[in-house]
């Protein structure tokens, strides 16, 4: 069992952002990956997260893109996921604020990235927005796999 405060980063800890999320519930390209650790998480193999922001985002482009009832539904499925969702308190906020400055990229997706920081954790996402993040903004970033 990880202790709390462990500064070094524990096997298999990631941050899954809306894309991956989407991804996953479409079986888009990559929904095997987020599938697999969905699959490792379960059997506590590894630990997932995702910022509130993040999740916010999937219930407001499923309900835009399928009706209220239809993200009623996906945001249940998502609470029955092995998905820690962590809050976007103070000091994600200003962690993303701070993505923000040097990242031009979504607000949103500074959630995520900012997120992946501070857990010391890979960011899961197939979005292209991520690759404009610098390499000195030490967000390590697992690609799904590219849509043809």
């Amino acid at each position: 069992m990880p202790s709390a405060g462990n500064s070094s980063p524990r096997v298999g800890e990631y941050v899954l952002d809306s894309y991956a999320l989407l991804a996953y519930f479409e079986a888009e390209p990559g929904s095997e990956q987020v599938s697999k650790l969905l699959k490792l998480a379960k059997e506590s193999k590894c630990h997932l997260y995702m910022c509130v922001v993040n999740l916010g985002e999937v219930v407001y482009i499923v309900e835009r893109e399928r009706g209220i009832p239809k993200a009623q539904e996906t945001l249940a499925r998502i609470d029955e996921l092995p998905i820690e969702v962590v809050d976007a308190g103070r000091t994600v906020t200003l962690a993303a604020a701070h993505l923000k400055m040097d990242c031009p990229i979504a607000f949103a997706d500074c959630f995520a990235a900012a997120l992946a920081q501070l857990k010391n954790a890979t960011l899961v996402t197939g979005d292209p927005e991520f690759s404009k993040i610098k390499a000195d903004c030490n967000v390590r970033i697992e690609w799904l796999a590219n849509q043809e």
